[in-house]
């Protein structure tokens, strides 16, 4: 049982780090945004009138993420159990 919690704290924190380094990452390139207005003059296009911000993808991709990567910590903390090095 303790393995299986070890595992979904880890997936916990992986999925964690990648979320919020995704929000650093967009927050750091809309921070620094300058937008070219003297070049863009000269070509005038229509433009969309939809915006999205973040991302796209389903979130049961998330859910199967994150018991993707629990799974896999545990059959990694199981492998190293078995070849009998302990988990420090």
């Amino acid at each position: 049982m303790k393995v299986v919690v070890r595992g979904l704290i880890i997936s916990l924190v992986v999925h964690t780090i990648y979320i919020l380094g995704s929000f650093a990452i967009g927050f750091i390139k809309t921070w620094n945004y300058k937008p070219g207005f003297s070049n863009e003059f000269g070509n005038v296009q229509t433009l969309s009138k939809e915006v999205a911000f973040g991302i796209t993808s389903s979130p049961f991709f998330f859910v199967i993420t994150f018991f993707g990567v629990a799974f896999l910590t545990i059959l990694i903390q199981k492998l190293i159990i078995k070849t009998g090095r302990p988990w420090n």
